[in-house]
């Protein structure tokens, strides 16, 4: 019996896979706070994981070594984020204080994905080394 490392994991690494791209678009508004004219931005997770499990329940496998590999990826759309406050005066949309709570929050959902990969990681080799370690 093979072992399906897609079943083991399930979404959970494209999970991982936007939480970092959510990061750095934020972390890019956050270096942009000053800029005049610049629009905060912000991918939707829940959105990039629906599309990412549509992809997944209609995936394409390969039947035969002679056909082509195909890779449907889809990475998070960004959006501009909706201001919470007006605007300043110089058309610049980061609130820095929402990008530095929605980072914060994000890295802690990153770290706490990495944790429950682990642990799916420790399972599986204390499954195929016997119980033993």
């Amino acid at each position: 019996m093979a072992i399906s490392l897609d079943r083991l994991v399930g979404l959970h690494h494209r999970a991982l896979q936007v939480r970092d791209e959510r990061m750095e678009v934020i972390s890019g508004n956050l270096a942009n706070a000053n800029t005049p004219g610049y629009k905060a931005r912000d991918i939707d997770f829940k959105s990039a994981m629906q599309t990412a499990q549509a992809e997944r329940s209609s995936s394409l496998s390969r039947t035969h070594e002679k056909h082509f590999a195909v890779e449907i990826r889809n990475p998070g759309e960004q959006m501009f984020r909706v201001p919470n406050q007006p605007d300043t005066g110089d058309g610049n949309t980061v609130d820095v204080q929402v990008e530095r709570n929605s980072f914060l929050d994000t890295g802690m959902r990153y770290q706490a994905g990495i944790e429950f990969l682990n642990g799916k990681f420790k399972g599986m080799k204390k499954a195929l080394s016997g119980g033993q370690g």
